[in-house]
């Protein structure tokens, strides 16, 4: 880390040497560019001099600082996370870094309060924390460098990359690169298609016709980000391999470039959740993430560790989420909702759609738009009408042994499964409109995932029945009191 710290702090403070090289060139401002840049680097090799760590039998502690010392410490008892990543800087020199957590989530882009992070250990170090800290082992066992023995759940198959161009993240990349650029070239008052083969090609689509230069930009986007999110699958879940350790616990690597290593307690899992967004589930596709008390929430399941399956076929997902849980949760037959539930969804999109075109009636009225885009909105009434038929469809709950399962949406269809006995639980939802069409939604508080998962638009009588059937005895008195009056 002495060698890569200051390569590190010396990038980050090219803007600043720049800025005072170009600005300041004949006088002292020129200085305090390179002052400050030294002063970054010193801070950062003081830090790796003087970083040190120690594991003791009630918590792990962790120092560091010449001028300003920093002191941390975490109870062993409260560790629930330990994950370990080596990005290419560490992968340089046999390096990881070790992220000791104990569960509590940070909304921040630096660690948590109860997050410590050793950066950087060996790669044999690594392994070594991981296993004395997760598995609850003594200080005495420290020299012990290999964890327990482990079988295999799942891997990555080379032929799952055909569903990689269907998880809509090459858009993203393409969509920030765009931005980016254009911000670019904006600030430096340029016009690109005056220049070079940008110009040539832009006569080209002026002479052409305009289904043919739609037509071609279509297919073109379509190529490129399929290539970005086939570059993205592999460099995400290249070699990503579930196991299961004796001891009960759930070892997830992945990644090409980056590699990273999380692990999680059995006794931690609440759950499972199968997501099948509408491209991925045109090709039979879907991913598994788990629902764990302690990991990381961060930008989406995949950043918070919680991966358990990338995008991959359906029934696989399923056979995975199986072994996963020791039941068969994810394909038992659901209860479909009442009628009543359709017509919410069909008047919610129909709704959105008459608003939106109503809106840009009316900047058409005060001749701020032309006529035409809210007689174009009008088009989307039947697709609303399709993906509110969708979202009924894909309605529906039950109760399978330890597990209530619950289905919903359309877009980005959900299957989600979690331990009715870790449930903190129950509350019953009603708005307005619910009460008028005798619906009501159930909401199951967890600790755990996203902290709530909802049993949408069922019937008042059967979902009062399912919420005390979910946690027998808990809304028991509520329903006598209620039969009493």
């Amino acid at each position: 880390m002495l060698l890569i710290r200051p390569v590190l702090d010396v990038a980050k403070s090219l803007p600043l040497l720049i800025g005072t090289l170009v600005l300041g060139h004949g006088n002292d401002w020129q200085w305090i560019g390179l002052v400050a840049t030294a002063v970054t680097v010193f801070v950062g090799i003081s830090h790796c001099l003087t970083s040190r760590y120690r594991v003791t039998a009630t918590q792990v502690e962790w120092h560091t600082g010449l001028l300003l010392r920093k002191q941390r410490a975490v109870p062993r008892d409260r560790i629930r996370t330990v994950d370990v990543m080596s990005e290419p800087k560490h992968r340089l020199f046999s390096l990881a870094a070790v992220r000791i957590g104990t569960g509590r989530h940070s909304h921040g882009k630096g660690p948590g309060k109860d997050e410590l992070v050793l950066d950087a250990v060996t790669g044999a170090e690594a392994q070594r924390l991981r296993t004395l800290l997760l598995h609850r082992k003594p200080v005495e066992a420290a020299g012990v460098e290999t964890g327990p023995p482990e079988r295999l759940v799942a891997a990555v198959d080379k032929r799952w990359l055909r569903y990689a161009p269907f998880t809509l993240s090459g858009i993203a990349v393409v969509g920030a690169t765009v931005g980016t650029l254009y911000h670019f070239v904006h600030e430096l008052h340029l016009d690109p298609v005056r220049y070079g083969p940008l110009r040539e090609l832009a006569q080209q689509y002026t002479a052409a016709p305009t289904w043919l230069v739609v037509l071609t930009a279509a297919v073109g986007l379509l190529v490129v980000v399929s290539v970005l999110s086939v570059g993205g699958y592999v460099l995400s879940f290249w070699n990503f391999r579930l196991t299961r350790e004796d001891g009960g616990t759930l070892h997830i690597r992945r990644g090409l470039v980056t590699t990273r290593s999380v692990s999680i307690e059995e006794e931690r899992l609440r759950g499972v959740e199968v997501k099948e967004p509408l491209p991925l589930r045109m090709v039979g596709g879907a991913k598994c993430v788990a629902v764990a008390a302690g990991l990381r929430e961060g930008k989406g399941a995949d950043k918070g560790g919680g991966l358990l399956l990338p995008p991959a076929p359906l029934g696989r997902v399923h056979e995975v989420a199986a072994d996963v849980l020791g039941e068969d949760v994810a394909t038992v037959p659901l209860v479909r909702h009442p009628r009543r539930a359709l017509t919410r969804r069909l008047t919610r999109a129909v709704t959105g759609v008459l608003l939106f075109a109503a809106a840009l009636f009316l900047l058409a009225w005060i001749d701020f738009l032309p006529a035409w885009p809210w007689q174009a909105a009008l088009v989307l009434l039947p697709l609303a009408v399709l993906v509110g038929w969708d979202r009924y469809r894909t309605l529906g709950h039950a109760l399978a042994g330890r597990y209530l399962v619950t289905r919903s949406g359309s877009l980005a269809r959900t299957t989600v499964a979690v331990r009715r006995d870790k449930l903190t639980g129950i509350v019953v939802h009603r708005s307005f409109f619910q009460r008028r069409a005798g619906l009501i939604t159930i909401v199951t508080p967890i600790a755990a995932g996203k902290g709530h998962y909802h049993v949408v638009d069922v019937d008042e009588s059967d979902g009062l029945v399912l919420a005390d059937h979910t946690v027998p005895g808990l809304l028991s008195p509520f329903l006598v009191a209620e039969a009493e009056s």
